[in-house]
């Protein structure tokens, strides 16, 4: 695994936060996995998410991100070692991305 200075904050029955370790599995990222408690919410995750204070979000260096989706997106992009998550192919890439966001909004919510 490659040292990246990375933390997801999450907890372990959260599909959303596992779709994001599953990510960084992939990519052979080495992570540290910061566990949230509920109702009570830790400073690092409302500072971290002001504006919606859910989880996960994943800290990289400085950089802050949110939504699983979004996440899976950026930790393609940012390690390029490994499979890649998303097709290459810009239509099939935005097929997978409409289908991951309608599963995500009609199905899971």
């Amino acid at each position: 695994m490659v040292s990246s200075g990375v933390k997801v904050l999450g907890t372990m029955t959260c599909p959303y936060a596992n779709r994001v370790e599953i990510a960084l599995n992939l990519k052979s990222v080495d992570y540290k996995f910061l566990e949230e408690t509920f109702p009570t919410k830790s400073e690092l995750l409302l500072q971290s998410n002001p504006v919606h204070k859910k989880i996960p979000v994943m800290i990289h260096g400085e950089k802050l991100i949110s939504e699983s989706l979004i996440i899976v997106q950026y930790i393609d992009g940012a390690w390029t070692g490994g499979p890649s998550i998303l097709p290459l192919d810009p239509y099939d890439r935005a097929t997978a991305q409409f289908w991951a966001a309608y599963v995500d909004d009609k199905v899971c919510s």
